[in-house]
């Protein structure tokens, strides 16, 4: 009833305003560009293999109480009471930390619910602004999206600007795809350039090296030279 009420709103707000000026309206099929976005597809299939990975622990753990009830409940009659009270009380813990795990995962402020908004936010986001940039450019004074709660009655196809969006968000994903090629590209470039640079102070450092070294070889030939002269000519006195 609240959903109608709102579109009756929203269908008597555009008519007041065609007497003014021609309304320009469009509407959208989330769910249908949300399939057709790669990045949403890949997010949602991780978000189902944790989900799965949830259900399977919650499922090992119910097995498990009913097996502890199971043993409990026949071999009830040869244990003693305070046994009995040690094993219902060891179902409570698990009976507990059960619910405690349901919540963890699959509460209103849950691991899901932060999950999901962390891996599909972002593709949200890059619709609505597909959205905007298209409203703006095309002067849409409304954009309904088909598949939410709001109830539409008629839809006529030429107001769907669902490719439209699929359309945009492709190019955007070009150009930042275009844009990370430029910018790895770029980041090769430069990293050679460093490369060549330290092989050029190498190199260089290594002709210093060799310089240095035949600098000490010919100096200590002359000492050597020098020091032989000395003795000769001692030995010739």
């Amino acid at each position: 009833m609240r959903n109608l009420t709102t579109l009756i709103v929203l269908l008597f707000t555009i008519q007041l305003g065609t007497a003014q000026k021609r309304q320009q309206v469009a509407y959208i099929d989330m769910e249908y560009i949300l399939e057709n976005v790669p990045e949403y597809v890949t997010a949602q299939d991780n978000l189902n293999a944790k989900i799965k990975t949830w259900k399977s622990e919650l499922t090992k753990l119910e097995r498990y109480i009913e097996v502890l009830k199971t043993d409990l409940a026949n071999e009830k009659a040869i244990l003693t009471q305070d046994l009995v009270d040690e094993r219902e009380e060891d179902i409570l813990i698990k009976q507990e930390e059960l619910a405690r795990l349901e919540s963890l995962y699959f509460g209103p402020n849950g691991d899901m619910f932060f999950l999901r908004k962390q891996l599909i936010k972002p593709v949200q986001d890059l619709i609505y602004n597909s959205v905007q940039e298209i409203s703006k450019r095309k002067k849409y004074d409304f954009v309904f999206d088909k598949s939410s709660e709001l109830v539409m009655l008629y839809s006529n196809k030429k107001y769907d600007i669902s490719e439209l969006v699929l359309a945009s968000i492709v190019k955007d994903r070009k150009i930042s795809q275009s844009k990370q090629k430029i910018s790895a590209k770029r980041t090769e470039a430069q990293e050679k350039l460093e490369a060549l640079r330290v092989a050029k102070i190498k190199k260089r450092e290594e002709q210093k090296k060799i310089l240095q070294a035949r600098r000490e070889a010919k100096l200590k030939e002359r000492e050597e030279k020098r020091k032989q002269l000395l003795e000769n000519k001692k030995k010739k006195n």
